[in-house]
């Protein structure tokens, strides 16, 4: 029996035989799960086809370079090759040990949240009789006792305004009754004809 020999895909669908070699390395060639995107930058430790612009791990230019080139000189200091403008023509690159890159940039981050911190504001007038200003104390607490400062102002209406002495006594007070757990950042200070104030931290 004959054998009959049919033609190829690339003349019956005029597909071109010849193979695209592509710039862009598939996911397969960088860490991690290839069927998911990469979070966070990626890292390069396989070749491909292509160039990267790289940096060293101390900010020096490397300039452009081969993918398998820059790869060796990763190997040879033992750094990860981390692809940080992926976007750059060529792709940017740069030397660092990315697990303590990683450390550091989570420690940044867990120091910025707890330097995080609001000004909270008190009101009090000459006139407040003793339980107001004990239920304005007790507030303030809860305000030093997570973190925030408070700034405590005297407000002065009408004839009050000649009674400065009167206002920084209080606000004195005030101060004693939290000394425990605060201390005094801004001394008390007329800031116009109606308004004194002082700011309280967190001892």
């Amino acid at each position: 029996m004959d054998c009959v020999r049919l033609p190829s895909a690339s003349i019956l669908f005029g597909c071109s035989q010849r193979v695209r070699r592509f710039s862009i390395p598939p996911r397969s060639f960088f860490r991690g799960d290839p069927r998911r995107p990469p979070k966070g930058p990626r890292i390069i430790d396989k070749p491909f086809v292509g160039k990267l612009r790289v940096i060293a791990e101390d900010g020096e230019q490397l300039g452009i370079l081969e993918v398998r080139d820059a790869i060796a000189i990763a190997e040879e200091r033992e750094l990860d090759l981390v692809e940080i403008a992926p976007t750059a023509d060529p792709p940017t690159c740069k030397l660092m040990d990315y697990g303590k890159y990683k450390y550091q940039q989570k420690k940044k981050g867990n120091n910025q949240r707890k330097a995080v911190q609001r000004q909270k504001e008190i009101k009090l007038r000459p006139k407040t009789d003793a339980h107001d200003l004990l239920v304005k104390v007790e507030r303030a607490r809860g305000f030093l006792e997570k973190g925030h400062k408070v700034q405590v102002t005297m407000v002065f209406r009408g004839r009050e305004a000649i009674h400065v002495d009167v206002g920084r006594g209080i606000l004195r007070r005030f101060y004693d009754t939290l000394e425990d757990c605060a201390k005094v950042e801004k001394e008390p200070t007329k800031e116009s004809r109606n308004r004194m104030s002082m700011i309280l931290a967190r001892r």
